[in-house]
């Protein structure tokens, strides 16, 4: 009889953490290299939003797909890892999310041109941009005001990420809502060789 009431009790456990505390994310693309790699597995902070943390400048960050971002999603039909990925012990199977760091929030105007990323008329310094990149990587646009309740993300390896930059013809003009950010991306779990952590609100 322990040993059901046991692992019902660590499931439960991990149903607690997944729900209020932290939840694991796979990275599926190479979008955010060198900062997270392709397999790497994102622990996002879900706690740190019911402290009244806000995306910030900077901030790597997990947000469900506002629309159209990616093609549709599906599970590989395996009820186990559908069970696991259920209470936490695996990242998603069956939903849309993305990580992208963000770049300008609510009211701040954000442009590029050559080679140079501003942000309310100011250059953006960088340093995590994947080697070979420049902020624009041959994509100039702006400038965009991001709306309120909103925030302009872009991914790391910005010549290998579809980010806010190509999505500016949908209502939001390529921003991401703040309600379907998940949370600040807060340390690399696995494999433990990327072990990193980017501290309480994930920076």
């Amino acid at each position: 009889m322990e040993i059901p009431v046991m692992i019902t009790v660590g499931l439960l456990v991990a149903l607690l953490i997944k729900t209020c505390f932290f939840q694991v994310f796979s990275i599926p693309s190479g979008s955010m290299e060198n900062t997270l790699q392709v397999g790497d597995r994102v622990a996002v902070n879900k706690l740190a939003p019911l402290f009244g943390w806000q995306p910030e400048d900077g901030e790597p960050v997990v947000f469900r797909d506002p629309g159209g971002w990616l093609p549709p999603q599906s599970g590989d039909g395996n009820p186990v890892a559908a069970a696991a990925s259920f209470v936490g012990l695996l990242p998603p199977k069956d939903d849309n999310y993305l990580v992208k760091r963000v770049i300008a929030t609510a009211g701040q105007t954000v442009a590029c041109s050559g080679t140079t990323l501003t942000v309310n008329g100011r250059v953006v310094d960088e340093p995590y941009l994947h080697a070979g990149d420049d902020s624009c990587s041959g994509l100039d646009f702006g400038p965009v005001t991001v709306p309120q309740g909103h925030v302009w993300v872009e991914g790391d390896h910005r010549s290998d990420s579809a980010d806010s930059r190509y999505h500016r013809d949908s209502s939001s003009g390529g921003a991401v809502p703040v309600a379907d950010v998940v949370g600040p991306a807060t340390a690399v779990v696995w494999p433990l060789p990327h072990l990193d952590w980017f501290g309480w609100t994930g920076r």
